[in-house]
């Protein structure tokens, strides 16, 4: 197996939210999730961690194109939900807008262009307390690219 170098951007954004899911009732939505089921929300500042590796390219000594990644994330997370309510973005419809689902949402959104490299995790903190991460396991077969 290849070395691989890790490099990691962290991007904020701050966004309202209520945990409520229609699966349950009021009552037990209240019990469930408590304060954060406030009707009005509650906001966060959001920091999100982009960890792409990869091998250094032989001509710029990079891993990845950081200033492409910085437009990236931008345009599909930061300018997505900056001041805005998650539970008003259609991907957030039938999820809970939870950092868990929230991690695993940003995931998806970027795994597929990420310039250079390839994606290995995303951190998200929610709060001083809350932090949330997702990496997805390599196949065997993809552990050398």
């Amino acid at each position: 197996m290849k070395a691989r170098i890790c490099v990691t951007r962290h991007y904020r954004f701050c966004a309202a939210h209520r945990l409520h899911t229609s699966a349950l009732s009021d009552d037990v939505n209240r019990k469930v999730f408590g304060k954060c089921n406030n009707p009005n929300g509650h906001g966060h500042n959001y920091t999100v961690f982009v960890t792409v590796s990869g091998e250094l390219d032989p001509q710029t000594g990079e891993v990845t194109d950081v200033r492409a990644l910085d437009r990236l994330v931008n345009r599909k997370i930061v300018e997505r939900f900056d001041h805005r309510h998650l539970n008003d973005d259609p991907a957030f419809q039938q999820l809970v807008t939870t950092g868990e689902n929230l991690v695993k949402f940003i995931w998806d959104e970027l795994v597929n262009h990420v310039p250079g490299g390839r994606l290995e995790k995303i951190g998200l903190i929610e709060t001083r307390d809350n932090y949330f991460e997702y990496r997805q396991s390599v196949s065997p077969e993809h552990q050398s690219a």
